[in-house]
């Protein structure tokens, strides 16, 4: 690892962030939550809230794909995901959720400059975002898909959407 030039956690810990918050709101899957968490470590994301149901660490099986994340990421837990987003949004956040919608954003298409602060809201695997949540967002989301299926593993969503965001950070 030293011979890839990774910084220590400490360096990570105060290392400029890309300002992004992920909210994961009732999210069933500790793999799922897992593996959000090395993908935020992995492109310096701000932080993650967990909400409702969401498993929190620590715990084996979110231990298991975040391998270590747990421990560099910044993470909170609200039980509330409404109240949360309501306080990001007074915070001067833009919320962003990630979902499906009538009006939703092709991601290829959704411009940011990668310094005003968003948050990004993820939701459970089944039934997606909240509708109140998606209320509240200032837009909506979505990745393009061209095959038969109608969705993706949210750790695949995150790791596309993430990515996409760093990108725009680095520039």
């Amino acid at each position: 690892m030293d011979a890839l030039g990774r910084m220590s956690a400490e360096e990570f810990k105060q290392a400029e962030k890309v300002p992004v918050m992920i909210v994961l709101d009732n999210v069933r899957s500790m793999h799922n939550v897992g593996s959000v968490f090395r993908t935020a470590d992995a492109f310096l994301m701000e932080g993650i809230r967990l909400c409702g149901f969401t498993p929190q660490p620590p715990h084996r099986d979110i231990h298991k794909t975040a391998l270590g994340a747990t421990e560099t990421v910044s993470w909170e837990y609200h039980k509330d995901a409404f109240d949360l987003v309501q306080q990001l949004k007074t915070g001067g956040y833009t919320i962003i959720s990630v979902e499906q919608v009538t009006k939703s954003i092709p991601l290829h298409r959704f411009s940011w400059d990668g310094k005003q602060k968003l948050a990004l809201i993820f939701g459970n695997e089944v039934e997606g975002v909240q509708q109140s949540l998606i209320d509240m967002a200032d837009a909506c989301i979505e990745i393009t898909q061209f095959g038969t299926k109608h969705s993706l593993n949210i750790s695949v969503s995150a790791g596309i959407v993430l990515y996409k965001l760093a990108e725009s950070f680095m520039n």
